[in-house]
């Protein structure tokens, strides 16, 4: 996480959104992520220059909704290789900003 030694943070802390006062640069799995679903999800109107780890994935920002939502969690389940679950009371979280989901990934990734 941006700016957190992860010694220090719990595992259902990892994922929540990061607030960044200035530009946020992306790590790797983020840009992966956002190259992702620019590409999977058609949204030619997202440059990946333009979306940072607080870039929001419903209303401003990606502009999703919860089918693409949908669609993302069947991606990652491909990808990294475990299962998002439409009832994990933690999904509001996991998924508010690009930050946030790549950080769960990351936590919770197979491959």
């Amino acid at each position: 996480m941006h700016g957190t030694d992860e010694t220090d943070v719990g595992v259902s802390d990892r994922f929540l959104a990061v607030s960044c006062p200035f530009a946020c640069t992306m790590n790797a799995l983020e840009k992966e992520l956002a190259a992702l679903m620019i590409g999977e999800l058609n949204l030619e109107d997202i440059q990946l220059e333009s979306v940072s780890a607080d870039t929001p994935l419903y209303g401003e920002g990606f502009a999703l909704d919860s089918i693409d939502i949908l669609e993302i969690a069947l991606l990652v389940s491909k990808k990294y290789g475990f299962e998002l679950r439409s009832g994990n009371p933690d999904n509001q979280k996991i998924f508010a900003t690009l930050g946030s989901l790549a950080a769960y990934i990351a936590a919770h990734r197979v491959r």
